[in-house]
């Protein structure tokens, strides 16, 4: 048997008949458009309901420019403190061995087992007025829940393990071994940081970024407990969407959820780029040639 027939009948046994393909594309397309294009259609859809006039005063309103800041302060702050603190504790579990290894990483993943509103209720056992710390911070007039440290402190929280979780497995994929290697070769810690891991890691550590961007910009359970809720002034993007629907104003909250929307629009294209430019260069290296070793001319033999 020749080598094309043996795979035409080897790709027969191994590919599925033609109608479950087409349904099983066709079942992934209806899921896709019933659960997120119809909704995000729907809420740009409601958000021009009234027209283009009434959507831009909407998102003129002072109330709403104040939610607009603060979410984007709060990302400002939370996505490069979790990058310093992702990078480290990514770098501690991956390249050492120590005791409490495995303790380390159960407390990167805990906020992903712990509910945001749980979290936040836990800033307030702290921080609160009748909380541990609580007295302290009000003799000292310093003020955490209910105003914007604590909106950040919590969104720190919740948007923690994603760029280490990114980070983790690749670094231990690659190993120590180029590390070890700019070490014997005298470079310092930093250079071999800077030089040697960073170059190694930065498309992790860019698709890391953009979904830790995205939760703190969308975060809502823990916020909305360490918040109180104030209006122009602890309030971000999502509880300010939640207060306009509450007080019936359909297209003013339709026209915020829609600006997040667009900034969840531009973080996908962006993860998207990352991919493509990390798989175009992961092909690239694929097909590079290997190297040969050097052999000595003749010449060379007898010098």
């Amino acid at each position: 048997m020749s080598t094309s027939s043996s795979l035409r009948t080897a790709r027969k046994g191994t590919t599925e008949a033609p109608w479950v393909r087409y349904m099983l594309i066709g079942v992934a397309l209806s899921f896709m458009f019933l659960f997120l294009v119809l909704p995000l259609a729907a809420v740009f859809t409601e958000a021009l309901r009234k027209g283009a006039e009434a959507y831009w005063e909407a998102l003129q309103e002072p109330d709403a420019w104040a939610a607009i800041r603060l979410t984007l302060l709060t990302a400002a702050v939370a996505v490069p403190l979790n990058l310093v603190f992702g990078v480290a504790a990514a770098w501690c579990v991956a390249k050492y061995e120590f005791r409490g290894k495995s303790f380390l990483t159960t407390l990167i993943d805990l906020p992903f087992s712990v509910s945001p509103v749980v979290a936040g209720l836990i800033y307030v056992l702290v921080f609160g007025a009748q909380g541990w710390l609580g007295p302290w911070l009000m003799e000292h007039d310093i003020k955490i829940i209910f105003a914007v440290p604590g909106i950040i402190l919590a969104t720190i929280f919740v948007t923690f393990p994603f760029i280490a979780r990114e980070l983790i497995p690749l670094m231990q994929a690659q190993g120590n071994d180029e590390e070890q290697a700019a070490i014997v070769l005298g470079a310092s810690g930093w250079q071999t940081f800077w030089y040697v891991t960073l170059p190694n890691i930065k498309w992790g550590l860019i698709y890391g970024v953009i979904l830790c961007n995205a939760r703190a910009m969308g975060e809502f359970g823990a916020v909305s407990v360490v918040s109180g809720h104030i209006r122009g002034q602890t309030n971000t993007m999502p509880l300010h969407v939640e207060v306009l629907y509450n007080e019936y104003q359909s297209v003013a909250a339709f026209a915020v959820a829609s600006l997040l929307a667009l900034l969840a629009l531009v973080t996908l294209v962006i993860k998207s780029v990352a991919e493509w430019k990390m798989e175009r260069e992961m092909k690239a290296l694929e097909e590079l040639p290997p190297e040969q070793p050097a052999v000595l001319t003749p010449s060379a033999q007898r010098g």
